[in-house]
């Protein structure tokens, strides 16, 4: 039932969040008003070399110092502050507060990544403390700002129309197997990777265990939630392109990879024995952003719907025309896309 789009401009030319803001009013049918969301890439290009954290607090004097000790102990916070928030329908459960923040990596020194793998601790380690406070995003240079509420509400709550970004997702949730909150809202982010999912993950328990071999911890009560960290995995630590995350997250029948040749049989054969426990089951539609790409995908006999459309420089995903025909309505390509088959838009 959830409503899904994303857009990429590639050429960078940035976007203000108004049209995305009427493109996800427009699949108000497919939420139920306790969750919706929007994340942008390209906003914070005064701190991009930081690590933007984005914080919700239940109770700020409580809970914010214990998270200021931890970001100090582990490199510097050069900026921080409320997020800016305006009236609107919605009801302030929590306390949004981002952090401009610059991890040690000396810290880290048997890391390759030491940057990259201090701050996805950090956010680790806040969000199973259960201390009342909650990162939801933290990668450089983008931001998620989600809430408990219609589209409309939350884009009015966070100003989303005086955010300006290059590559946009969104998405407007209809909870069917856990509780609509703000946690609970997508889009779901880890450092760089951002996520929006129409559908169900009934693989959800074996992705967990795969993913918390790794060292992650599922602690938002969605089957999303995994998605993002198993992107993490495949493409940034393992390398993966986005072409072959795809298809181990959603690959092939076997009966289909039998019928395959030479080099495409042996690769697809190779990637779902490797990957079989990162293998999403049930319908779902997603999708997946970076700072260079979004990347669409659905399930393998495409049980949720998803369209795609091309207009200029613009690359948009989701999972209906007319809320794309919101942020443009003069297209030059529109497609539905097979089952399992990614649509990538990289950057020019």
């Amino acid at each position: 039932m959830c409503g899904i789009i994303g857009v990429i401009d590639r050429k960078m030319e940035k976007m203000d969040g108004s049209s995305i803001r009427s493109a996800l009013s427009m699949m108000d049918e497919r939420g139920s008003g306790e969750g919706s969301g929007y994340v942008a890439y390209g906003i914070y290009p005064e701190y991009a070399d930081c690590y933007a954290i984005h914080v919700f607090f239940d109770n700020i004097h409580e809970t914010k110092p214990r998270v200021d000790e931890l970001l100090g102990n582990w490199g510097w916070v050069i900026y921080d502050e409320e997020i800016p928030t305006h009236p609107s329908k919605l009801r302030k459960s929590h306390t949004p507060w981002r952090y401009f923040f610059q991890p040690n990596p000396r810290l880290s020194p048997s890391s390759e990544t030491p940057d990259e793998d201090i701050v996805r601790n950090l956010v680790m380690r806040i969000n199973t403390a259960n201390n009342g406070s909650l990162v939801f995003s933290s990668g450089k240079n983008m931001g998620v700002f989600k809430a408990a509420g219609w589209p409309e509400d939350v884009a009015d709550f966070y100003g989303i129309q005086n955010y300006e970004g290059y590559i946009w997702l969104a998405h407007n949730r209809y909870p069917t197997n856990t509780p609509g909150w703000w946690g609970g809202a997508h889009p779901f982010n880890l450092l760089n990777w951002s996520v929006v999912h129409n559908g169900e993950i009934t693989s959800y328990g074996t992705n967990r265990r795969y993913v918390e071999s790794f060292g992650y911890t599922c602690t938002m009560y969605t089957d999303t939630e995994v998605v993002a960290y198993l992107v993490d995995i495949l493409a940034r630590k393992h390398g993966l392109s986005k072409e072959l995350v795809v298809k181990a997250l959603a690959p092939s029948f076997w009966d289909e990879i039998d019928l395959m040749e030479g080099h495409e049989h042996y690769l697809n054969r190779a990637i779902r024995m490797t990957y079989g426990s990162a293998m999403m089951n049930g319908p779902f539609a997603i999708i997946v952003a970076d700072h260079q790409s979004i990347t669409g995908f659905t399930d393998r006999i495409k049980l949720r719907p998803m369209v795609a459309a091309e207009s200029g420089n613009c690359l948009y995903i989701s999972s209906e025309e007319a809320a794309i025909r919101a942020m443009e309505p003069v297209l030059d390509k529109v497609w539905m896309p097979k089952a399992g088959e990614p649509v990538i838009g990289r950057l020019f």
